[in-house]
């Protein structure tokens, strides 16, 4: 089989990153695609040069996922996707039978990565690459002012609390369960333009990872607040969850003030000192010479702040980033302590599947790098329909309404900068 390479060209870079990434989608020209910011690091994959979907098929450690990829006729790849919650069920061994796809990922045949004042484009073909350079080149052009944002109730139109409280029952019951992460979703009725919300909703936040995909009938733009696994080339693995929530008010003695209320809360502090015990379990499945750094740090996440702590570890011989992600997926600050009885409980209390909620967005490297970004403080788009959704770590020492509150105080990181569709006609 013959391989292919990328040709490549560098370009000054003309405009912010994600202004480029937003004006590159709007032209059509790339479908499939995914935007994925990584520590300052803008990418755009376009097109299917090849896809790897994994499908009513037992995932295993994720290794064949790796060995697909590494098997592809074409050097310097890098692929981008999406891996959907209930990828974590998998993994432990329940039936992916009527799962639908667990993961879906595409090596581009065009990518543009924007970072330090330069633009890199790679394509496959020669005159696709010219094209793609004209087009980087040609810089932006008049915007037209956005329509006003989305007011949207945040407000629990269906069962959250009574969820809640049956969590709370499961909990102070004997047994192994310690924590349960539960959502609820709050539908968009309007059309929302993605692409604008995501440059309205990237201004506004501080994610630690930002994202724009149309990708296997998803569409989402998204600011996460924190990394599922990043892998190294040199197989360093980290995980950085967050746990512990207090809102930011944009005034800074009012935050200050919530900041050393998070910091001195004992059902907060536990939360997050059992969520690390659990991610630092999770990664000496897959890696030695494991710790902890950053112990209970507080982080700004868009509307509010977050305990955060590092985990690291070095991969064991043999082993490479896909059992890495697979002993990480998904983030123990989306599922439950431990993860195993809280699916069945998630899956009864919120009603049905959680799709690419608390999944991963992610990337991969030929030379096994690998990053994947908790999808958190999301709008989703699929099937006509339209929504964003957010949950809340619930604890023996949780009551409904503050855990409402919470995902009101995460809702808004979105919901505030939701973008209609402009009315055809109208400039």
């Amino acid at each position: 089989m013959t391989r292919r390479h990328y040709r490549e060209a560098r370009l000054p870079l003309a405009e912010q990153p994600p202004d480029l990434m937003a004006r590159l989608v709007r032209t059509g020209r790339f479908a499939p695609y995914v935007v994925y910011e990584n520590d300052g690091e803008w990418a755009l994959a376009g097109g299917a040069l090849a896809d790897v979907r994994l499908r009513d098929r037992p995932p295993g450690d994720l290794a064949q996922v790796g060995e697909e990829l590494a098997g592809l006729p074409v050097d310097g790849w890098r692929a981008y996707g999406w891996a959907v919650f209930e990828l974590g069920p998998a993994l432990a061994g329940a039936d992916p039978a009527g799962l639908g796809t667990l993961l879906h990922l595409i090596v581009p045949a065009e990518e543009v990565r924007a970072r330090h004042g330069e633009v890199l484009v790679r394509s496959v073909d020669p005159d696709r690459l010219d094209a793609l350079i004209r087009l980087v080149n040609a810089g932006p052009g008049a915007e037209p002012k956005p329509p006003e944002p989305l007011v949207l109730s945040l407000e629990d139109t269906g069962n959250y609390r009574a969820a809640v409280a049956a969590a709370l029952v499961e909990l102070r019951a004997p047994g192994p369960l310690e924590k349960v992460i539960l959502s609820r979703r709050v539908p968009v009725a309007a059309d929302v333009d993605l692409v604008a919300t995501y440059l309205a909703g990237r201004r506004a936040n501080t994610p630690a990872r930002s994202f724009l995909l149309d990708l296997g009938g998803i569409q989402a733009a998204g600011f996460s607040p924190e990394t599922v696994a990043e892998v190294t080339s040199d197989g360093r693995v980290t995980t950085r969850p967050l746990a512990g929530t207090r809102a930011r008010t944009g005034h800074p003695a009012e935050d200050a003030r919530l900041r050393a209320e998070l910091l001195g809360d004992p059902k907060e502090i536990h939360e997050h000192a059992i969520s690390v015990k659990l991610a630092l379990e999770d990664i000496a499945a897959a890696c030695n010479d494991t710790y902890v750094s950053d112990y209970l740090t507080v982080v700004p996440r868009g509307t509010v702040q977050h305990l955060a702590s590092t985990v690291t570890g070095r991969l064991r011989p043999g082993l490479g980033p896909w059992q890495a992600l697979a002993a990480l997926f998904p983030a123990v600050t989306a599922t439950g302590i431990p993860k195993a009885p809280a699916y069945p409980l998630i899956r009864d209390l919120e009603g049905g599947p959680r799709g690419l909620y608390a999944g991963a967005v992610l990337t991969c490297d030929a030379d096994g790098t690998l990053d994947a970004a908790l999808v958190l403080r999301t709008v989703f788009r699929r099937g006509g329909h339209c929504w964003l959704q957010a949950g809340a770590g619930i604890v023996r020492h949780s009551t409904p309404d503050r855990e409402h509150e919470e995902t009101c105080e995460k809702l808004r990181g979105v919901a505030d900068h939701l973008v209609p569709v402009r009315p055809a006609g109208r400039s």
